[in-house]
């Protein structure tokens, strides 16, 4: 069994910036890719970001592209989004997904999901 534990949300100002980290332990743990989704009030889950295991790729939602970055550390299993110039209509639960055999922005190609971390952007 895989386990996703995000970590880094919080309240900060328009502007501003945020981590977030995804932790993942459990059984022999190699994805092909690992996902950032997030999801406001009222609305669908939405892709942010994806990155490939192996760190070749990342791929971004238009609305964070050149604000947001995700990385990752395959020795620590984490993957990490770094938020930057955030947005009011940024504020959203944040989840960490895992894909074991997927390259996607569908949430429906991930196996594995985290708790959820709340950021929220005031302005």
């Amino acid at each position: 069994q895989v386990q996703l534990v995000e970590s880094g949300g919080g309240l900060v100002q328009a502007g501003g910036s945020l981590r977030l980290s995804c932790a993942a332990s459990g059984r022999t743990f190699s994805p092909r890719s690992m996902g950032w989704f997030r999801q406001a009030p009222g609305q669908e889950r939405e892709f942010v970001s994806a990155i490939k295991w192996s760190g070749l790729s990342a791929n971004y939602a238009d609305s964070v592209k050149g604000r947001f970055t995700i990385s990752r550390d395959n020795a620590k299993n984490t993957v990490y989004l770094q938020m930057n110039s955030l947005k009011p209509e940024d504020t959203a639960i944040y989840y960490c997904a895992a894909s074991q055999s997927s390259w996607s922005s569908r949430k429906f190609d991930y196996e594995y999901w985290g708790q959820g971390t709340q950021v929220t952007v005031s302005s």
